[in-house]
């Protein structure tokens, strides 16, 4: 019987059901899509830094932690003393610079002189070249295949970076550091660190020898201020949990997203209770008890928050995939873990806005109820 009456009333009213179940969508899609977009441009980062190969990173003193904002600041000849550390193999330095030129990404400035130590085909993993080849000028540079498909680039196509046209002399396979590389040479000379480097990346004989390696870093005089970490001990660093201020970010994103779906809940149930004042009253002249009348508005409002969460889920992935074909540079990772959490963030945000309405209509006295026009 409840359930038919649930059905009813929400049938009874389109409209206003119809707008409710939007505005849960809404505030799941926010949920996911935001937080996805987040998540997933984290993890991209986590791999293409794994794609690089190497085992150990060192940074100079003082640099950001994350290394993405690092200035050239350090000579990069740093790197035939770490070279000569037991168990390092190769120690390739790189060039970092922020071009926030349209959007914010990161250029690594690397050697792929044939023979040079400080070749960064040398950390592991070597470019594999979709197209085109190396470096063959000071003002050629390389793309990734993520960048290419996006930007519609093609090999031979002139590309302006920090004020100075380049041409894409190769595309390689996306995941190896960053999106762009220019010649290590050049981009020193474009920040005015002739010689410097940014980064050093170490590749070992053994993985299992990182810590070995970093311990004998931290030992070598010259070497003791410098900030070196295993692979895996970098990678820790890039959870939700310990990046600054990336969970402050999404508790904002939820917080807004519950109080939307408040608000609506609140103002679509309290309009309902007070619209159907009558009918409460027949029900609580038939027997009905305060418990019967809260069940049958707080029913009427998980009803409402399952409905929009299964379309907020639905517009979630529809987006992720129009999204991924429209920007491939873009990745959304919506996980089990966070539905869940979307779900769960919804319905609570849902009920607290029914709890007040749902009261107010087992409090309304059946002969007054009865009486109202």
């Amino acid at each position: 019987m409840m359930n038919r009456m649930i059905v009813s009333n929400l049938v009874h009213r389109p409209l206003r059901s119809v707008i409710s179940i939007v505005a849960i969508a809404i505030e799941v899609t926010l949920i996911l899509l935001i937080v996805g977009l987040s998540i997933g441009m984290l993890n991209d980062s986590k791999k293409r830094t794994v794609g690089i190969g190497a085992d150990v990173m060192v940074q100079p003193p003082n640099a950001s932690a994350l290394g993405i904002f690092s200035s050239a600041s350090v000579p990069a000849k740093i790197a035939d003393a770490l070279a000569k550390l037991p168990h390092v193999v190769s120690a390739v330095p790189v060039v970092m610079s922020a071009n926030t030129s349209g959007s914010i990404e990161v250029i690594y400035g690397v050697d792929l002189t044939p023979g040079s130590p400080y070749n960064f085909d040398n950390t592991g993993r070597p470019f594999r070249y979709i197209a085109g080849g190396p470096f063959q000028g000071p003002y050629d540079m390389l793309v990734d295949d993520y960048f290419a498909s996006d930007k519609h680039v093609r090999v031979g196509q002139k590309l302006e970076i920090f004020n100075q046209e380049f041409r894409v002399s190769g595309i390689v396979e996306n995941g190896k550091g960053a999106r762009k590389f220019l010649p290590m040479a050049t981009l020193q000379d474009l920040m005015g660190a002739q010689g410097k480097a940014s980064m050093f990346y170490l590749k070992l004989d053994n993985p299992a020898n990182a810590d070995l390696v970093v311990d004998e870093i931290k030992k070598t005089p010259g070497l003791e201020n410098y900030t070196a970490r295993s692979l895996q001990a970098f990678l820790s660093m890039m959870t939700v949990e310990k990046l600054p201020g990336f969970s402050s970010f999404i508790k904002v994103v939820v917080g807004i997203s519950m109080i939307i779906g408040f608000i609506v809940i609140f103002q679509s149930m309290y309009t309902a209770v007070m619209e159907r004042t009558r009918e409460i009253g027949i029900l609580k002249s038939l027997g009905a008890d305060k418990v019967y009348i809260v069940r049958l508005i707080l029913r009427e409002t998980i009803t409402l928050a399952i409905c929009g969460i299964a379309l907020g889920i639905a517009i979630s992935y529809a987006a992720k995939v129009g999204i991924r074909a429209k920007f491939p540079l873009m990745t959304v990772q919506m996980t089990a873990p966070w539905i869940g959490y979307a779900t769960l963030i919804a319905i609570i945000g849902a009920m607290l806005g029914a709890i007040y309405p749902a009261i107010k209509a087992a409090q309304k006295d059946p002969i007054d109820a009865l009486a109202y026009e």
